[in-house]
């Protein structure tokens, strides 16, 4: 039996799954449609806008609540839901805006990105399996864009950015877009039953494999339009939100966990992935874990493994217990169980707010919270899933493994 399998443990999964979705509900829907970034005591902060990727994260959030049986998980999810078939939608050129400001304009100037749709596959694939109204006809139209605008058949991998009105393509090319489109083609296959996205996600994971490989699991993020890296991309900025210099810690820990729900989505499609879902982890845990005088993990590093951004994120944890939650129901080996309840554990002591709510999103060094990356608090999505995949098998992907009944 798994650490998340012990009943005590499944129980305390559970509590914190509910306790988190408590966050900012009553502040959750943006008067333009869509949703609020949330402060850190869950208060809507409303100059910010409305971002179409947290818009996305908490339909998801929301769905997957509804299908626990949450009270009213499922009218926030269509609340939700309605700003991506509104105000989030561009009607005149197709596809979704990035970002509508504060007044509900849309930001024309953000252009649309690989990053973004992948979420509103994500999204609208959840909130169709949960049932929410109009959710089937988002997800197709969806679908239809994703396929036109950012999957490039014959490279089998992602276009990233384009211009608002689809007429410029940027020359740039990302890992953590291919990794969210990853994740949400998985679960596009499981809402409609279209094996066709599996095989496209299969054809993604493929590079990831062998950019482990050829890095020694440090995965580069940035690439030029031949997908050739770049590996000095950002060096000026190392500490950007989405495209940050050197190896994201984070990413590996994901992609160790996706490339394990791959494996089994896809029984014998490459007996790869479970050697480089190691590797990734491994490596992962080496450079970043504990490294600097104080725990928790650092955001990024060098090529060499030195950490570049000592700052500790909670999403980095959320995928760390994903990961070795999947491990351990992978391999059976105890060592994974042992990161699962230290991480927990660290979780507990510096990142759940029993205070003000939810989990601090950036903490410095020494583990005090900060805000210079992520302030406020402003999504649910990794931390909720945190609490969710390590009771669920390697597959079928969430949303469907809890429709299905599976969830322990």
């Amino acid at each position: 039996m798994t650490w998340s399998e012990e009943p005590a443990h499944t129980t305390l999964l559970a509590e914190e799954h509910d306790r988190l979705l408590d966050f900012g509900a009553s502040a959750l829907v943006h008067p333009a449609g869509g949703a609020a970034w949330l402060d850190d005591r869950g208060g809507a902060d409303l100059g910010r806008g409305v971002l179409t990727w947290i818009t996305c994260r908490m339909v998801h959030v929301h769905s997957l609540a509804a299908l626990t049986g949450r009270t009213g998980s499922a009218e926030l999810a269509r609340q939700l839901l309605d700003g991506l078939a509104g105000p989030l939608r561009d009607t005149g050129h197709g596809g979704w805006f990035h970002r509508l400001d504060a007044d509900g304009r849309p930001d024309l100037a953000a252009g649309k990105s690989c990053y973004d749709h992948a979420f509103v596959l994500l999204a609208t694939s959840s909130a169709a399996v949960a049932g929410i109204d109009g959710a089937e006809a988002l997800l197709a139209a969806a679908g239809d864009v994703f396929l036109e605008r950012f999957w490039d058949d014959d490279a089998g991998r992602c276009r990233d950015h384009f211009s608002a009105d689809w007429t410029g393509l940027d020359p740039y090319r990302g890992l953590n877009g291919s990794m969210h489109a990853v994740e949400a083609m998985l679960a596009v296959a499981d809402a409609t039953g279209d094996d066709a996205w599996r095989r496209r996600a299969a054809r993604v994971a493929g590079l990831v494999v062998d950019l482990a490989a050829s890095y020694d699991g440090r995965l580069p993020e940035h690439f030029d339009s031949d997908w050739t890296p770049l590996l000095d991309h950002n060096e000026d900025r190392p500490a950007d939100p989405f495209k940050p210099y050197g190896a994201t810690v984070g990413h590996g820990l994901e992609w160790s966990r996706l490339l394990l729900t791959l494996e089994a989505a896809l029984p014998g499609n490459d007996d790869r992935l479970l050697p480089t879902a190691r590797l990734l982890f491994e490596r992962a845990v080496g450079d970043g874990w504990d490294v600097d005088g104080a725990p928790g993990f650092v955001y990024t590093t060098d090529w060499s493994g030195r950490p570049v951004v000592r700052d500790r994120m909670h999403w980095v944890v959320a995928e760390a217990l994903a990961a070795a939650a999947a491990l351990s129901r992978r391999t059976g080996e105890e060592l994974y169980d042992h990161w699962f309840a230290r991480w927990w554990q660290y979780a507990e002591d510096h990142l759940v707010d029993r205070d003000a709510g939810s989990w601090h999103h950036q903490l410095d060094e020494r583990n005090h919270p900060a805000a210079g990356v992520w302030p406020g608090k402003p999504d649910l999505y990794h931390a909720v899933q945190a609490t969710l995949l390590p009771r669920l098998p390697l597959a079928p992907t969430i949303t469907r493994a809890i429709a299905d009944g599976a969830l322990a």
